[in-house]
């Protein structure tokens, strides 16, 4: 008979956990302190150059450019009583201001809409499968790399009395009188001047659509071919549905920098009847070109005055803007919602797709 001894069968005692070790206090170096700023301070002095560009050349201007506005401003004697509004009122009193005005919007429409649908077309052309694409990309961008000086001294020179243009209209019998219609007449100053507009921006615009058209994917245009659309349905019911983002941008950045003309305004015929203040007859004075006067002409000297027609220019500007970006939205919705109404109105029954509803049912197979 075995004996089993009284130490085998006893439980042993739990061992003592381990006394716990004072955990050594380390410092923190110079060189670790220096990373830790790096990485929390490096962001904010990357975006810090903007901030103090934009502080000295952006935001101090505008705001003295209040202050400015409110005071009897004059170069020759600098900062005068505080006035007010009355300088708004006076700007908004004037005939010629008006008349700028009428101008400006008169130029911008006869360059614009030309030019929208210039870039349109060159950015079509250039979206197919040409030879030397890169050649005709870089060409259409050579006027816009100009400077403005040039073109309108170029512009001036074509459009002018001994120039190419007059003489062989003169030839035509269109024009009878010895010197250059195109700076007696408004509108056909306004003509001259927008043609120099669209010479120099459609190629720039044409680049940026281009960009949107090569962005469209090539299964919509299949999808397209294979119900019959062609080339110019293909073009308004996939193409421009496709680019709405891109050619809502392109149109408000047309409207800013169109309303914004000065240099072909203030070049064209620079030396001629006009002597670059717009025409005898103010023809082609714009509302920058009328600030400049205002502000810096010959025989004025009105810094008050001409900061507040920056200021109510700027505010129509905005308007303006505003108005042509609600109109381009409600047509893109309006254009969207086509579709829909025509699947509603077939009460359910399959309907023979459109090109207009390529882009939804290829999008909706996708999602699918």
């Amino acid at each position: 008979m075995a004996v089993v001894s009284d130490s085998a069968t006893r439980p042993s005692p739990p061992e003592a956990s381990p006394r716990p070790t004072q955990r050594s206090v380390r410092r923190v170096g110079w060189g670790q302190r220096l990373s830790r700023w790096d990485v929390k301070l490096s962001p904010y002095l990357y975006v810090s150059p903007f901030f103090v560009l934009f502080a000295v050349f952006g935001a101090f201007p505008l705001l003295f450019n209040v202050v400015v506005a409110l005071h009897d401003w004059h170069r020759r004697t600098g900062m005068g009583d505080f006035v007010g509004i009355d300088n708004f009122t006076w700007v908004l009193r004037q005939p010629l201001f008006w008349r700028s005005l009428e101008n400006t919007v008169s130029i911008f429409l006869l360059g614009g809409v030309p030019q929208l649908i210039l870039a349109l077309l060159i950015a079509a052309v250039l979206d197919q499968n040409l030879r030397s694409r890169t050649f005709w990309r870089m060409g259409v961008l050579i006027p816009f790399v100009v400077m403005p000086v040039a073109t309108s001294m170029i512009f001036g020179q074509v459009f002018g009395q001994f120039g190419i243009l007059v003489p062989n209209l003169q030839e035509l019998g269109l024009f009878t009188d010895s010197s250059s219609p195109f700076f007696e007449n408004r509108f056909l100053s306004h003509v001259a001047i927008g043609s120099m507009v669209v010479f120099r921006w459609t190629g720039y615009n044409a680049l940026i659509l281009l960009a949107a058209m090569q962005a469209v994917p090539r299964d919509l245009y299949e999808a397209a071919t294979v119900d019959g659309a062609g080339r110019l349905r293909q073009f308004f019911s996939v193409t421009i549905p496709n680019i709405r983002p891109t050619l809502i941008f392109v149109i408000l950045t047309m409207t800013i920098g169109g309303l914004e003309i000065f240099d072909e305004a203030r070049l064209f015929d620079g030396g001629g009847t006009g002597g670059g203040a717009g025409g005898v007859d103010n023809q082609w004075t714009t509302v920058m070109l009328y600030l400049y006067n205002l502000g810096f002409g010959e025989w004025q000297d009105r810094l008050g005055q001409a900061a507040a027609v920056g200021w109510i220019f700027a505010v129509i500007i905005l308007i303006i803007s505003l108005a042509n970006f609600v109109l381009t939205r409600r047509i893109a919705s309006s254009d969207a919602a086509v579709p829909r109404a025509r699947r509603r109105r077939a009460g359910g029954r399959p309907v023979q797709p459109l090109a207009g509803d390529i882009t939804e049912q290829a999008i909706g197979g996708e999602r699918r």
